[in-house]
């Protein structure tokens, strides 16, 4: 009963509306870049994983850590993104909307690719410093500064952060990575999924206990040995079904326009049905548009907002391929067809290239994901508490400590409730559906409503860097940099000081 008023509250909320909005804001800033991060992908890929050594060099000025290098938020924010979406999303994508969910979802990762370099700029120009020098940027502080203290509409910007806030943080109340891994854990192992989710809770705190430095250190070393082993996966399952490839894509194409027949445990789906499913698994699980990796890429210590911009782009460009790895399992090995869906699904297309060792596979990638991806969003919500409680740091301090705490709470009564009510992986999914509709709307409005601003820093950008244009030695680069602006925000920074003394 209640899975099906969740799922009509999906199919209500993630409607024609959404979906045509959120493309539409895709497609406008695709072609308003001139398709930048297809034309530039070298230019990308130099300036990010091709100079990964340098992205690594802490400042000397900063001994302290307040700030991160664009490596360190780029591995926090792949890890964030490249979750259990990645295996148990598009799985269920293809589950519901059948192979032509694949196009959608992979049309949406190249929009996404540019709407994630937009944020993600806008996210580092406006960043600020805490009372304690400490950098935070991101969404929040683009709808407050953008558009509330620069363009004059005050009151539309405090409105738009406080509301985007307070949906980003309902999607703490709907768990996280832990109900896929223990599904896959439960399925290979035969390990009951809530004592899967005590322990991986209980780890989880072991890594976020020393706060946001504490996930960066994690993150550093995690993230590129789990890209590095689903990729070596990934490669093996193309080589082996190489021959298979034009009919793979022959089949995504067409059922992405073309209604799909039933077949095998596949109980058929529409046009609709797949471009949602692909749609909003492709969001959930790059994020673009969520306004999430901002949060962390506020924080870089990057030269130019738009170069860590290219690195939210590096960011979607990964987390497509080890989806598309997922997709191409599913459909090469007709997986799709089985009736089962999320990890489960997984599982039986791996195991159907590799045997048992497939499932061993997936449970160790689930892991690494999902610890990844769940502590990652920690440091994002750390950041909405800091923006929230900025004006009382005694109390934003305490409630940070508390969050470490509560932070791995709703895991298990999510976990519990679905496993104890017998519903399976579609009520999990929907649930992350719902809770990502307040953050990804009010996030695209407002870098909708920034596009001027964005437009700006990209050609200052361009001319800097690629020699495009002239460039405009008045230019502030950062809004701080604008020495009015920075006496403002420091004169902030005073009040919110002797307010921390006078409260201790």
């Amino acid at each position: 009963m209640l899975a099906d008023v969740l799922n009509k509250f999906d199919d209500f909320f993630w409607g024609i509306p959404l979906l045509s909005f959120v493309l539409f804001v895709g497609i406008y800033f695709i072609i308003g870049s001139k398709f930048f991060p297809v034309t530039y992908f070298n230019h990308i890929m130099k300036n990010t994983i091709g100079n990964m050594s340098e992205s690594n060099t802490k400042d000397e000025s900063d001994p302290d850590n307040k700030k991160f290098t664009p490596f360190q938020t780029i591995c926090i924010a792949i890890g964030g993104s490249m979750g259990v979406g990645n295996i148990g999303g598009v799985a269920t994508a293809i589950a519901v909307g059948g192979p032509g969910a694949v196009f959608w979802f992979m049309l949406e990762s190249i929009l996404g690719s540019i709407i994630k370099i937009v944020e993600t700029s806008l996210g580092c120009y406006y960043r600020s410093k805490n009372e304690k020098g400490e950098y935070y940027g991101g969404s929040v502080y683009y709808m407050e500064k953008g558009i509330g203290r620069e363009m004059g509409h005050e009151k539309l910007g405090k409105f738009l952060a406080a509301v985007f806030g307070i949906g980003f943080m309902v999607q703490f109340l709907g768990g996280s990575q832990v109900y896929t891994i223990a599904e896959v854990l439960n399925e290979t192992f035969g390990i009951d999924m809530i004592l899967v989710t005590i322990i991986y809770s209980l780890f989880v705190w072991s890594v976020i206990y020393k706060g946001v430095s504490g996930v960066a250190d994690f993150a550093t070393k995690c993230v590129p040995l789990m890209c590095v082993l689903y990729t070596i996966g990934g490669i093996a399952i193309a080589v082996i079904n190489i021959k298979k490839f034009p009919y793979i894509i022959a089949l995504i194409f067409k059922d992405a326009f073309v209604p799909v027949a039933a077949v095998g445990g596949f109980a058929g789906a529409g046009v609709k049905v797949a471009v949602r499913n692909g749609v909003t698994r492709a969001i959930n699980s790059n994020e673009a548009g969520q306004g999430s990796s901002p949060l962390i890429h506020g924080s870089a210590d990057t030269i130019h907002p738009v170069r860590q911009g290219l690195w939210g782009s590096f960011e979607v460009f990964i987390d497509a391929f080890t989806c598309l790895i997922t997709a191409i399992a599913i459909i090469a090995t007709g997986a799709w067809t089985s009736g089962a869906a999320g990890g489960k699904l997984t599982i039986l297309a791996f195991d159907n290239v590799f045997g048992g060792f497939g499932g061993i596979f997936i449970g160790i990638m689930c892991i690494l994901f999902g610890i990844a991806t769940t502590t990652g969003w920690f440091t994002y919500y750390v950041t909405i508490i800091n923006y929230g409680l900025k004006n009382k740091p005694v109390l934003r301090d305490k409630m940070v400590k508390l969050f470490k705490f509560v932070f791995p709470i709703p895991n298990l009564i999510i976990v519990s409730a679905i496993q104890l009510t017998g519903n399976g992986a579609e009520l999990f999914w929907t649930i992350v559906d719902l809770t990502l509709i307040l953050p990804v709307t009010f996030n695209i409005i407002a870098i909708f409503v920034l596009r001027k601003k964005f437009w700006v820093l990209f050609k200052d950008y361009k001319a800097r860097y690629l020699g495009i244009g002239k460039v405009d030695p008045n230019f502030y680069v950062f809004y701080e940099d604008d020495p009015e602006v920075a006496k403002t925000e420091e004169e902030i920074r005073r009040k919110i000081r002797l307010s921390s003394e006078a409260e201790m």
